[in-house]
């Protein structure tokens, strides 16, 4: 059961909520240019502002502050897909290269081996030997730090070479 200073604040978030929802939503709209996108961001951010409630409250410009929420959550927004656009083009950039007669069970046996790492060892391996990024590439590419990749890697093939023996440093040339 909720309390009369409960009930208040409720009552006060959902006026306010009303008021300025439509408001919010367009601003995200007009931030991120992604009409479906801005519902969600508006409501996140009044999410977001419910869970502060005493403070936006206190606020001298609850709307403001409001907008201010916005506004930060549509930057994240844009620069994760940012991010996100990077990722795709260093994936995508990479010229196929073909093999005319590939070692079908060798190359299953890598795969094989590859699923039992966890996944940033896995991914600095096939990013760093199989699509040939730079340990700096691959760090922007996961998110992570040049160090993290270097250590992953090193690991991830240190792993690999277990499973596989021979295998694994024939496949990608000695290079670890």
């Amino acid at each position: 059961m909720g309390t009369a200073v409960d009930d208040a604040a409720a009552a006060e978030f959902h006026d306010f909520f009303e008021r300025h929802y439509a408001e919010l939503a367009r601003l995200a709209h007009m931030l991120t240019g992604e009409k479906d996108a801005a519902d969600d961001l508006a409501a996140d951010a009044l999410v977001a502002l419910w869970h502060r409630w005493d403070r936006v409250r206190a606020a001298d410009h609850p709307a403001a502050y409001a907008r201010g929420v916005v506004a930060n959550m549509a930057r994240s927004r844009i620069r994760s897909a940012v991010r996100e656009r990077r990722r795709v083009a260093l994936f995508w950039g990479q010229r196929a290269e073909g093999v005319d007669d590939p070692d079908v069970p060798a190359v299953v046996d890598v795969r094989e081996a590859l699923r039992t790492l966890p996944f940033r060892k896995r991914a600095c391996v096939v990013l760093r030997h199989a699509f040939d990024l730079s340990e700096k590439d691959t760090a922007l590419t996961l998110g992570i730090s040049v160090g993290t990749v270097k250590s992953q890697t090193s690991k991830g093939m240190a792993e690999l070479q277990r499973l596989l023996g021979d295998l694994a440093s024939q496949l990608v040339g000695g290079r670890q």
